[in-house]
């Protein structure tokens, strides 16, 4: 199907051929399974609004113009003809045809309307890298003109030698008064970009950001005085020291915190490359770090997998729980969580997947892996 919908496209519209990777071996299947798994959700339209406006603005990293998008549509529902056959009726194809023009419109007028005030990406000019071990990067960028952004939103990433190849990463840090922006990057084995920035990406060089997105892991003002508990897996631990910063920052000047429990796991000590910071954190009042290791059994602390130690904390009642990791990490930790008694809708998170290219799908975030929300990302998001 993402074949035959891809010929489609650039056979009719031969000048989007270059908006896309050179290689497409990754990229193929998801636009078209993205596509559908939007447009299926247009009932709840209401719901998912702000996220498809967040789109539509993030798109304009790729220079996408309205008339992309009736291309897209027009491919989409020429795939579906084909693959359909009989089933595919008028009634069939009206209502594919208004829900995706409903979809479009809301991307398209979020895209304009961004237009007027801010530009289709950022430059990011690289102050300093920082590699933390083999295969671990913290680098610190200084987009211009200034990127907003609030804890827990990820930005789409892209680097000179890999053009076209956006990926998503968390800013690791609340917003500061110069502008700059922390990113956290794992090495993913064969992924160009990760490869790219964990090995070479020097000092001086200059980056290209995409707008924030993503909801699911940002706290609004009545969750923000709320007790947390926030599970990590490798490098996704960024978005939740964005808020640890924000905490910390706002404890500083008032006094008052929430409590906050982070558990960070990784496969061996060394990948706990914020150890020394999280331990001085920890010296706060309002601040407990327990770092888990589960592939090294000679590691002093705690063992295991870290949605165990998590869900076995005693800690659980009343907490709000951030989660991000891998898919395998994030399925474990929620439902240890749920089952250890935190609310269904009190268990927010984010997973990334190890595929390293990204991009012109509807990406990522959810809060619940019910068919019926918005489609994960499929991309090397912060990993």
């Amino acid at each position: 199907m993402p074949l035959f919908f891809y010929s489609h496209l650039f056979l009719s519209h031969p000048e989007l051929r270059s908006m896309f990777p050179v290689s497409m071996a990754t990229q193929r299947d998801r636009l078209v399974g993205a596509l559908g798994r939007v447009v299926s959700s247009v009932d709840q339209v209401d719901e998912v609004a702000e996220f498809i406006q967040q789109l539509g603005r993030d798109h304009r990293r790729f220079e996408v113009i309205a008339e992309h998008y009736n291309a897209v549509g027009a491919s989409l529902l020429a795939t579906l003809k084909h693959f359909l056959g009989e089933r595919w009726t008028d009634e069939l194809a009206a209502d594919w045809a208004g829900a995706y023009g409903l979809i479009a419109t809301v991307m398209v007028e979020a895209a304009d309307a961004s237009a007027r005030t801010s530009p289709a990406w950022w430059t990011a000019h690289v102050t300093a890298v920082e590699r933390r071990g083999l295969d671990i990067a913290v680098i610190q960028v200084r987009p211009d003109p200034d990127l907003s952004f609030v804890p827990g939103q990820s930005v789409a990433v892209e680097v000179p030698s890999r053009p076209r190849l956006w990926r998503y990463l968390s800013p690791a840090n609340s917003p500061r008064s110069d502008g700059s922006i922390e990113f956290h990057v794992q090495l993913v084995p064969g992924g160009q970009v990760s490869s790219t920035i964990v090995r070479s990406l020097e000092v001086g060089e200059t980056i290209r950001l995409g707008a924030p997105v993503g909801q699911e892991l940002t706290l609004d003002e009545s969750e923000r005085e709320r007790d947390l508990i926030m599970v990590a897996g490798g490098t996704g631990l960024a978005p939740l020291r964005a808020h640890l910063e924000r905490i910390d920052l706002d404890w500083q000047s008032t006094g008052e915190a929430p409590r906050v429990h982070l558990f960070h796991g990784a496969r061996l000590p060394a990948s706990l490359y914020e150890n020394r910071l999280l331990q001085n954190l920890a010296g706060r009042p309002w601040f407990t770090y327990t770092p888990v290791v589960s592939d090294d059994p000679t590691y002093p602390g705690r063992k295991g997998l870290v949605g165990d130690v998590a869900a076995d904390s005693g800690e659980l009642q009343g907490r709000l729980a951030l989660v991000c990791g891998s898919p395998e990490m994030v399925r474990h930790t929620v439902s240890r969580l749920r089952a250890g008694g935190i609310a269904h809708s009190d268990v927010r998170f984010e997973q990334f997947a190890t595929l390293d290219e990204d991009s012109h799908d509807m990406h990522h975030h959810t809060h619940d892996p019910q068919p019926s929300r918005l489609p994960q990302s499929e991309e090397g998001d912060h990993a």
